[in-house]
């Protein structure tokens, strides 16, 4: 087997049928698992440690309206990329999560970092290994995810998609999501108990 045949049968895509249709099973399902991010420069990847779901009929998803120009990946089939730009200056990496047409997705908050290290910080502008994709804006970056990506189908070996991870998962938390105003009760946010890496309050981790 020849070099490049090795490096593409490593971590290959996640098949679209192995992802729950329902947007907080999603969210829960991807904890633990890989972003891969392919680069000029070479591989990066790092583990899910945390998301938050954005159900059927929730006020704080960008579905909510129904589609425009700017959400219609998140009305795509699941497992494609919905990339938007927070406040106007950080790119958050989200995934589609029903059947196409829905406008239901997961955001992914935070991974612990495995592969290209260097390259992340490179990106990032920092080398402390817990702080480099710890947050949504901050993993962006770190991977060098842009509006370039949205759309794209994650399922596919590409510049960018999911796969899984060989360890054993861990335990997974619940609690309520971060820094939204509306509908912020709801318990949709998922993580790996324990990860130094994920983000916001301690509080919310436990």
């Amino acid at each position: 087997m020849g070099r490049a045949d090795s490096v593409n049968d490593r971590n290959p895509p996640i098949a679209r049928a192995e992802l729950p249709d329902d947007t907080a099973a999603l969210a829960r399902f991807l904890i633990g698992k890989l972003v891969v991010r392919q680069l000029p420069e070479g591989r990066a990847s790092g583990r899910i440690v945390e998301t938050e779901a954005y159900v059927v009929g929730d006020a704080a998803g960008h579905g909510f309206r129904g589609m425009t120009p700017r959400n219609r990946s998140l009305f795509l089939e699941r497992g494609h990329a919905y990339v938007y730009r927070a406040y106007g200056v950080s790119w958050m990496l989200n995934v589609s999560s029903e059947a196409a047409g829905t406008g239901t997705g997961v955001l992914i908050r935070a991974l612990e970092p495995l592969e290209g290290i260097g390259l992340m910080q490179h990106n990032r502008g920092n080398e402390r290994l817990r702080d480099l994709a710890r947050g949504p804006g901050r993993l962006a970056m770190a991977l060098r995810i842009d509006r370039s990506l949205d759309g794209l189908d994650l399922c596919r070996q590409g510049p960018l998609w999911l796969a899984h991870d060989d360890r054993e998962r861990g335990e997974i938390g619940q609690s309520i999501r971060i820094g939204i105003s509306k509908d912020a009760d709801r318990p949709l946010r998922f993580y790996l108990r324990g990860s130094p890496f994920v983000s916001g309050p301690a509080s919310l981790s436990k």
